[in-house]
This record gives structure tokens, sequence and C-alpha cells, in this order.
């Protein structure tokens, strides 16, 4: 197959490059090194980071702003998207990230999900019906509690009073009533999208797995965990069944678990949602290198990130795939299974995270270059390939 165009859809790299910007600094390499290369730069996302972004530069839509109360009560300038009149789109770190926390025990006791909450609120207020929520970048462990206390939910302590906010709240649980949910709200179709399928309790729950890097230390990992296993039990007993078993009611510091309890929400793939979206597919032309990548690709990258996910599309349409990453790690045979047929680290050459981080630009021209020499390679081999056809072949 001769390669005439490359598709460049690269998840951002945290704290260096946003995937506009890597994509765009690949493809600037790319034209560098063979201007006859065709090349298109496709945002993506898959729920975390940058899922905003994506959405908004494949499809029309407004950006909203709106004052909520940040993951320790101070105020926030939050955004979310209305991709039209009824479909919405909220990234919960815009009001809950794990940028807005000093990553501290303190913080991550208390940090709660009351503003992504808020966010919903003002979603429907707006008039949507759909909303595509992205969980990535959490700085909670809460359960989704704060959500619910902002969306009508009472959750109440031992003397009938509404616990505390953040996952300290969860200890002096003793009541759920979930009969003042806004209506609005309850009439939402929401989607969440996520590449977390983690339960909400236990060794691979939120706690467990998300929470000592948002300040939890072992022993409050373990208490959080007993916290939202009661908070589950108490869930079951006033709807009437719980939700820490499902698929992704961990993601988030269990904010799936809030959702998937006091909503009507439904847990999808967030790369896959997000390709569909943005109409991805539609590209994958013959004689097209799919580029992707991540700021690392390591085992998880195999279970729902956004490389993979492109890979397998790709692969659906027999089209190669190069990923250009941060870092990587020594064992990739479950990503080369789904589809990733390449993968190009970016430092150049031995460099510190700092000046990894400073030359991200100049180490992607390079990739670029890298990219074009393959393909040009790849054309070259298809072309002699078919020189030493034999003629009566070469014929048909």
């Amino acid at each position: 197959m001769t390669m005439k165009r490359v598709v460049i859809a690269i998840d951002s790299l945290k704290g260096s490059a946003t995937s506009r910007e890597i994509g765009t600094w690949v493809q600037e390499g790319i034209a560098g090194a063979d201007a006859t290369l065709e090349t298109t730069v496709v945002p993506i996302a898959d729920g975390g980071e940058g899922t905003l972004a994506a959405l908004l530069a494949a499809r029309p839509g407004q950006l909203i702003v709106r004052q909520v109360t940040g993951p320790l009560g101070q105020p926030v300038a939050a955004k979310f998207a209305m991709l039209d009149a009824t479909t919405a789109v909220i990234e919960m770190a815009e009001a809950a990230g794990l940028g807005l926390t000093h990553q501290t025990a303190a913080d991550a006791l208390a940090a709660s999900t009351y503003g992504v909450g808020q966010l919903l609120l003002a979603a429907a207020e707006l008039g949507a019906r759909t909303v595509y929520m992205g969980l990535g970048g959490s700085a909670t462990t809460d359960g989704g509690a704060g959500l619910a206390q902002a969306i009508g939910v009472r959750l109440e302590d031992s003397a009938g009073h509404q616990i505390p906010r953040g996952a300290q709240g969860l200890s002096q649980l003793a009541r759920v009533d979930a009969a003042g949910i806004n209506p609005q709200v309850a009439g939402l179709t929401i989607r969440i999208l996520s590449d977390v399928q983690n339960p909400l309790c236990g060794p691979t729950g939120a706690a467990a797995v998300f929470g000592p890097q948002k300040g939890l230390n072992p022993a409050l990992v373990q208490a959080v965990d007993g916290w939202l296993a009661h908070y589950d039990r108490l869930l079951e007993s006033a709807l009437g069944e719980g939700v820490a078993n499902r698929a992704g009611a961990g993601a988030a510091g269990g904010l799936g678990a809030g959702l998937l309890a006091f909503t009507r929400a439904t847990v999808t793939s967030g790369i896959d949602e997000i390709l569909r979206l943005v109409g991805f597919e539609a590209k994958l032309r013959p004689g097209t290198l799919v580029v992707t990548g991540e700021g690392r690709l390591d085992n998880q990258s195999a279970a729902g990130k956004a490389p993979v996910g492109i890979a397998r599309l790709a692969k659906a349409h027999g089209l190669p795939v190069v990923a250009v990453v941060g870092s990587r790690a020594a064992k990739l045979a479950a990503s080369y299974a789904a589809g990733i047929d390449l993968v190009l680290p970016l430092p150049a050459g031995p460099q510190t995270l700092e000046e990894a981080l400073d030359e991200t630009r100049a180490n992607a021209h390079m990739v670029g270059e890298t990219i074009a020499r393959l393909c040009g390679l790849l054309n070259r081999q298809t072309v002699d390939a078919y020189a030493e056809r034999p003629q009566a072949q070469q014929a048909q």
C-alpha cells in the first residue's frame, strides 16, 4: 500500500502539550521532510483532559463558563460545552480536577464532586437532554456524593443532618434519601466517557488504585475504601441495588458510582465515543498512515486508552499505525496485539524530565521527520515489489 496521507490523532501529553499542539508539531516535522504527504491533525481525548477541545474542534458548539464550587469549596470558573441545543459535554476535572488541590492527605479527604453536580444542573437549565460526562483527572474519592448532594440527594448522618462534603463525610453517612433529585437532572440521558472499568471498592477500587496519586496514604486508602463500601450498602438499601461492582463505578474516585446510582447514566468507552462524535472513521481512506500516541504507553493503555482505541479502528480498515509517546513500558505485547505497529518515543536522547518537557516541540519535529521517511521507505518498497512481479502479473 502506498502511503499518500497521514492522519495524526495523539492524546495530550500532560504538562507538556495539548492534543492539537503535539499533533501540529509532528505535522510540522513531516512537512519539513516531505511536503508531498497530505497531513491532517485530529485533536482527540478519551474522556479526560482535552475532551471539550477535541469535540469543539470537530463540531460546531458553544463553550459555556459557570462559577461553581471547587473540590475544596473554593469558587472555580469551570467550562462545559453545548454541542447543540440539547447536547452538552462536561469534563469533571473542570470542577473537581487534581490540579485544583495540592494532593495532600487533607485535600484528598476533603475533595468533593459538588461542583460537577452544579455543572450538570447548569447544562440541564440550558436545555440539555443528553450529557457526555468525561471522568478523567479527578481529585476526589467521594463516590460521587458531592454531585448527589448538588442535584438534590440528601446524605444524612445519624442526626438527620447533611454529611460534610468529601470522602471524609462518608464516614458519618447513615441514610440516603433520593426523593428530592432535581427533575431536570432526572430526565437527562448521561453517557459516561471513561477508560476506567474499576469497581468502586476493593483492591482494584477507587481508593486503592487512584487514591495514592490524590494524597491518600495506605492507612487512609483502607479507611476510605471501607467508607465507600458502607456508602454502597446504603445505596442498595435506599435504591434497591448497589452499584459498587458495576464496571466504571470506581472511575473518577467513584463519581461513576454516583452517576450510575442517581441518574440515568451508562458507561461507554471514552475514546470510541469521541472518535464517533468527531467523525474519525471517515478520515481512514486507503493509503493513510495513522499516527496516534499519549504520554506513556504501557499495559494500562490496552484497557481502553486513546491510542489503542484508534489503532483498533485503523486496523478495521487495514491501515498501519504508529504511536508517538513520551515514554513506554519495556513490554507492549497487548498494545501491539491491539493494532499498533510501531512505537516512537519522543526523547531523542538522554534527558531530564524538565528537558523533555521543554523540548517537546523539537522532539516532535524529529519524530515527524522519522514518520515522513518511514512513509518514503514503505512507498519505495511498494514500487520495488511491483517492479519485481512478472510482467504477466503486472498487466492483470
